[in-house]
């Protein structure tokens, strides 16, 4: 099965499983909606399906796959909510569609953001068929990925990095706690779920780490050269908030360097690793590919 065969195959599953999730909440209505609109919103879906990736890599069909992959895509979800705030990047366009404040109000779509991030933890507690070790081994990873050492601590530097020209080391740093924790928890949690050996889970967890920076790269490359229509969000945002970025820092033709550098030392970190990996090589060619 190729990449696109893949991704048809459980985006689809992926889609109803986090519906269901949510409809089953018993709720107030207003924010059920409000945490619907940006999950049903679309997206690249790039987190669940690095999961899933994983575990058809090491031939397991894990019961409880999609209920983990649901749960990482509700935090990235929230952390889009809360990115696109006025007190944050101040954004009113996110996959081609008004964001979550400017339909519901800043209160509400602070709270939407926080009821999907709390939720995750709650689906990974409840799994029916991973062993209590391994429970509390992803609710632990997960919250270093997604708090104050991973997403939250990259967000409070990268407000901090506004309208101040970074080293490049210092935005590097930024990328890794604010994208590639949360990229990289997706992929370790499917080599757990896959009862992945120590020294593979090591050797993903590198791949992680250049995955994470390639994406941010080449979404830095894309706030420049793509338009708000094709990026389904304010394209020029990085530089009208005097954001320091790979192009920036590095010139475009230079950081479009340091992107294949980054994807070449992924495909490197995976590849002792047993198997041809085809899904995962593809998923790092998307994402040094994509346009939005």
């Amino acid at each position: 099965m190729n990449l696109s065969q893949f991704r048809k195959h459980y985006e689809p599953l992926i889609e109803n499983e986090m519906s269901e999730m949510i409809q089953s909440l018993a709720v107030p209505k207003s924010l059920k909606e409000a945490m619907n609109y940006s999950l049903q919103a679309g997206g690249k879906r790039i987190r669940p399906i690095l999961l899933l990736a994983v575990l058809e890599e090491f031939g397991v069909r894990h019961p409880d796959a999609l209920k983990v992959a649901a749960a990482i895509e509700m935090i990235h979800t929230y952390s889009l909510i809360h990115d696109d705030l006025p007190s944050m990047d101040d954004d009113d366009l996110r996959r081609g569609m008004p964001t979550n404040h400017v339909v519901y109000g800043e209160a509400l779509a602070i709270l939407a953001g926080d009821a999907l991030l709390t939720y995750s933890f709650g689906v990974i507690a409840r799994l029916e068929h991973v062993p209590s070790d391994d429970k509390v081994r992803l609710i632990d990873l997960m919250s270093v990925s997604s708090g104050a050492e991973g997403m939250v601590g990259g967000q409070v530097l990268d407000i901090e990095g506004e309208e101040k020209k970074l080293t490049l080391e210092e935005l590097e740093k930024v990328h890794r706690l604010k994208t590639g924790a949360l990229l990289t928890y997706s992929i370790l949690a499917g080599a757990i779920l896959a009862q992945a050996a120590d020294e593979e889970i090591v050797a993903l967890s590198r791949f992680g780490e250049h995955l994470g920076l390639a994406f941010q790269i080449r979404d830095d490359i894309l706030d420049v050269t793509g338009t708000s229509e094709e990026l389904g969000k304010t394209a020029g945002k990085d530089e009208s908030s005097e954001k320091s970025t790979y192009p920036s820092l590095l010139t475009l033709p230079k950081a479009k360097e340091k992107l294949e550098f980054h994807a070449t030392e992924a495909l490197q970190a995976i590849s002792e690793l047993n198997g041809e990996l085809s899904l995962l090589r593809e998923l790092t060619e998307l994402i040094v590919q994509r346009k939005n």
